[in-house]
């Protein structure tokens, strides 16, 4: 699967592009919101992985380009505790499934395989 991350922690972007490129996906990252908008104007990926608080764009902001891109691309969006009302909004914009931070790289890969056998 090709995958677009959006994170702006380095560490958590870094942790999360090893574990799945080491379980054979191919992922595009992106630092910002920005960033990620202008990935989406490049490539088609098969899923979204975007933290919601971030620089210069929200995961909501790409939550939303995704869905007007193609509403079948599967988004999950990363959320720190106590923003359950952020969380709910994404939800509404379309959001296929959210981790909250912190979490466990092996949590990532299963739902991510989730995501993967419904594409293949």
């Amino acid at each position: 699967m090709k995958i677009l991350i959006a994170e702006d922690e380095p560490i958590t972007l870094a942790t999360m592009e090893f574990r799945l490129v080491k379980d054979g996906h191919e992922v595009i990252s992106a630092e910002n919101g920005q960033d990620a908008l202008a990935k989406l104007t490049e490539v088609t990926p098969d899923l979204v992985i975007t933290d919601i608080m971030m620089p210069f764009a929200s995961g909501l902001e790409v939550l939303s380009a995704v869905k007007k891109l193609n509403a079948n691309i599967p988004v999950i969006v990363l959320s720190a505790m106590g923003q359950e009302n952020v969380v709910l909004e994404a939800f509404t914009l379309g959001a296929d499934d959210y981790i909250t931070k912190p979490f466990s790289p092996n949590e990532l890969a299963l739902r991510v395989k989730r995501f993967s056998l419904r594409t293949s």
